[in-house]
């Protein structure tokens, strides 16, 4: 045990001898660098590549994962636009939460950068089977359950542990670059956020224009989680191998191969998961289903197609139940019920081909081809334009036998042009005129942007001077009534009707008698054409006395139409 003096430490005298010269420190040992030349405090981290080289590879590691994050995202947003409607909300909300996730993600991630590497590998992994998998479970959750509330939950909850993985991608990939070199702060950034925003424009083009249309929601996640995966692995066990210990990188090579084997599994399973959840869903066969660029589209019921048999053998085939009713769905919603279609499709047309010239009609949207079918009824029409955004629908409407049947293969009618394009768009940019414009378009969809004042302008200047407008206003309620107002506001007169019983009823889909509205210039008479033949379902009676009934349930003074910017 050693004794120290307590106290000032004393002075040497003037003769004391001057003290020996303290020892050279000792040079401290050079640090190896790897192969790579790459050093770090503490050691060597030896890489599989020199450090430029290494670099590029993590800078492309940050784009893929941007790239993925981003088709995450957008499933998501799509996903809570189709299971919940109403897709500026849910736009809102998996935005928002999205990015207060990933500032969460990015504050927890400063415990995992002590072994950068193998956090990495663990968040890749984590996130390609959350994100994999999300639009299958949040599918299959929202058709079994029925509970809208369940499925905002589950939808907000997913956001968050994908932004919370999104958030701690960015410091593991920042301290992998300073290992491999260390360099000015701000010159590393500049590099990764360059590489993760120009991913991320990769990743937000793919979706729409590559994923959605080639595979789907369900099958495009589950590519992207496999992407991420290897992305990770990539990363982590061969550039960066020498972190993990032996044991630790055995383990990230076995959870990479089980991340890649249950997405595979999922993506073989993908087809009859999402058969049974329609069937939970729809009810009834499901003669056809896709999931175009713009929606998905699901067509149920309806006669099968007939089998040849055997005349000896006719006796003994059992007697076949009566089939299901015919039903078309777009997002989930029904726009089509077989039975009963006719209701809607005759009221919303037979009255503005009534009364004036309509040689030449343009039909928005109606990519069923059954408005068209009643716009084909009346030997006056000359030429019918119909302007539909999705390509599907009248192939479709042409290909399965039972549609066809129901539309009176209208499309095949020589006077007809089928025009792909976004309706509001084409009527922006078209010069022609049309003596009857029919808008089979769901006002309530995008945002209200079908019964907009700017979408009624720009119809109403399309219109020749004694032209009519035909449109499908929904349910009698305060939509009806800003619809109203919007045809007013553009200099356009307008009567309200309805067209008798819901065609939806026949579905067992107890809704309300849909509304629609006729304008002109003038003010309309409701009537029907005496040169077509008599509609099934209306009488102009029955007509004029749901528009007198309306009429007293007018709302005075009307409220404020519906814009674009407004409310």
């Amino acid at each position: 045990m050693i004794n120290h003096p307590v106290g000032r430490p004393a002075q040497p005298g003037p003769d004391a001898a001057a003290p020996p010269p303290a020892a050279a420190p000792r040079p401290a040992a050079p640090r190896a660098a790897g192969p790579g030349g790459a050093v770090r405090v503490g050691g060597a981290v030896p890489l599989a590549l020199a450090p430029r080289p290494a670099r590029v590879l993590v800078l492309l590691a940050a784009f893929v994962c941007a790239a993925c994050g981003l088709v995450y995202e957008l499933e998501l947003v799509a996903l809570g636009g189709y299971l919940l409607g109403d897709s500026v909300t849910q736009t809102s909300v998996v935005l928002s939460v999205m990015v207060f996730a990933m500032g969460v993600g990015s504050l927890l991630a400063k415990g995992l950068t002590r072994r950068p590497a193998t956090s990495f590998a663990l968040v890749e992994y984590a996130l390609s089977l959350v994100g994999g998998l999300s639009a299958l479970a949040l599918y299959c959750g929202w058709a079994w359950l029925h509970q809208p509330r369940a499925t905002l939950v589950a939808l907000i909850a997913a956001t968050v542990l994908i932004g919370l993985l999104i958030g701690a991608e960015i410091p593991l990939l920042m301290t992998l670059i300073q290992r491999i070199r260390r360099e000015h702060a701000g010159r590393a950034v500049a590099d990764l956020f360059a590489a993760d925003y120009v991913g991320a424009l990769v990743g937000g083009l793919a979706f729409p224009f590559v994923l959605l249309p080639a595979l789907g929601q369900t099958a495009g996640a589950l590519v992207t989680g496999a992407v991420n995966a290897v992305a990770g692995a990539v990363v982590v066990l061969w550039l960066f191998r020498a972190e993990p210990a032996p044991r630790t990188r055995l383990l990230l090579w076995t959870g990479c191969g089980l991340v890649l084997a249950l997405l595979a599994l999922a993506a073989a399973c993908t087809g009859a998961i999402e058969r049974a959840a329609r069937q939970a869903l729809y009810g009834g066969p499901i003669r056809f289903a896709t999931q175009s660029r713009y929606q998905e589209i699901v067509l149920t019921g309806g006669p099968e197609d007939p089998a040849p048999t055997r005349s000896d053998d006719a006796s003994r085939v059992p007697r076949q139940r009566a089939a299901p009713p015919l039903e078309l769905f777009l997002d989930g919603r029904l726009a089509v019920c077989g039975p009963g279609e006719y209701r809607d499709h005759e009221a919303l047309v037979r009255p503005a081909l009534a009364a004036g010239p309509s040689g030449r009609v343009l039909v928005l949207g109606g990519g069923d081809g059954l408005a068209l079918r009643e716009v084909l009824r009346h030997p006056a029409v000359r030429s019918v334009l119909v302007v539909e955004r999705d390509p599907a629908l009248p192939a479709l409407a042409r290909r399965d036998a039972a549609l066809a049947a129901l539309t009176g293969r209208s499309f095949d009618d020589p006077r007809v042009r089928l025009v792909r394009a976004e309706p509001m768009g084409w009527l922006r940019g078209s010069g022609e005129r049309f003596d009857v414009i029919v808008s089979d378009l769901d006002g309530a969809a995008a945002g209200g942007k079908y019964r907009s004042r700017e979408f009624f302008g720009l119809a109403a200047r399309r219109l020749a001077p004694a032209g009519r407008l035909a449109v499908r206003a929904g349910a009698p309620d305060h939509g009806l009534w800003t619809a109203e107002s919007g045809l007013d506001a553009v200099g356009l007169a307008a009567v309200a009707y309805q067209g008798g019983a819901p065609a939806a009823a026949d579905c067992g889909r107890p809704d309300p008698a849909p509304a629609f509205l006729l304008a002109s210039r003038t003010v309309p008479a409701l009537g029907l054409a005496p040169d077509a033949p008599a509609p099934r379902s209306l009488t102009v009676a029955a007509l004029r006395a749901s528009e007198a009934r309306l009429a007293a349930a007018r709302p005075s003074p009307l409220p404020p139409p519906h814009g674009l910017l407004g409310p």
